[in-house]
């Protein structure tokens, strides 16, 4: 289900473009946002009856589709202000359920001083956070997980490890 998932939201959307940005150290955007959806499905998947809604919320959830470390001074508040940019071009993509747009709007609580709503959206939560710290720390983040898309999903398999 997940890499089905991953594979339909990247071909309709622009999701493909965030491997042109750099997340959290060496990491992409896009390897960034494919863990976060791994494992939030994997911590919450077994919980919830609202699966591809989790995983297509993770994947949007850092889709804001501009490079953070530009040194534009409007991105000292990036923090702040992303789930915003990342919500308004998911809309211009998708039809987005009520769990997803919560997903990617509240994803940076408490930095966004409304909490996230639905359990989906508490699990996106806590798994970017730690995600963020693994990919400051780690050279060549995600090793098991670039091998399990190199196995489902070739074509992102070859677009995150070319990344590196």
């Amino acid at each position: 289900m997940f890499f089905r998932c991953l594979g339909d939201t990247a071909e309709r959307s622009r999701l493909k473009r965030m491997n042109d940005y750099t997340q959290h150290g060496d990491t992409s955007c896009l390897l960034h946002t494919i863990a976060v959806a791994y494992y939030s499905e994997r911590l919450a998947g077994r919980f919830s009856a609202r699966r591809n809604e989790l995983i297509r919320g993770a994947l949007l959830h850092d889709y804001f589709l501009y490079d953070w470390h530009d040194g534009l001074p409007e991105r000292r508040v990036h923090g702040f202000t992303h789930p915003s940019a990342a919500l308004r071009n998911a809309l211009d993509d998708f039809e987005l359920t009520e769990v997803e747009k919560d997903i990617i709007k509240k994803h940076m609580f408490p930095l966004t001083l409304t909490p996230p709503k639905y359990r989906e959206s508490w699990a996106v939560c806590v798994v970017d956070k730690a995600c963020s710290v693994y990919e400051v720390f780690a050279k060549n983040a995600y090793p098991k997980l670039k091998s399990l898309l190199k196995t489902n999903n070739s074509e992102l398999y070859n677009l995150v490890a070319s990344a590196v």
